[in-house]
């Protein structure tokens, strides 16, 4: 996929995590307009690298199944910390939060 074909929406369908999602929305919503397309960039990039493992997950997936566990040969370690580190450099809006239009 293009990164002119990603949208804000399929990139969050594409995420299997809903932390991944919802720091996804989060980047949306605090990044400043003009660091936007940066962060956005970042994310394009995850879920291309996302999509491009998916025939080797199905693979597993399916031996798993049919064996009842994933073949020693696979290697599975978690690597959700990996792409929210590659999708982008992190804004630290944390002290916006609580602080309102009131």
């Amino acid at each position: 996929m293009a990164k002119e074909d990603w949208t804000v929406d399929r990139l969050h369908v594409a995420l299997p995590h809903s932390a991944s999602r919802q720091q996804l929305l989060q980047d949306v919503n605090l990044t400043p307009i003009e660091d936007l397309t940066h962060v956005l960039d970042g994310w394009a990039a995850a879920a291309e690298e996302l999509e491009s493992a998916r025939p080797l997950i199905e693979e597993a997936r399916a031996r798993a199944a049919a064996r009842g566990a994933l073949p020693a040969e696979l290697e599975t370690r978690d690597v959700t910390a990996d792409v929210l580190r590659d999708a982008g450099p992190r804004q630290n809006h944390q002290g916006d939060r609580g602080r309102g239009a009131a």
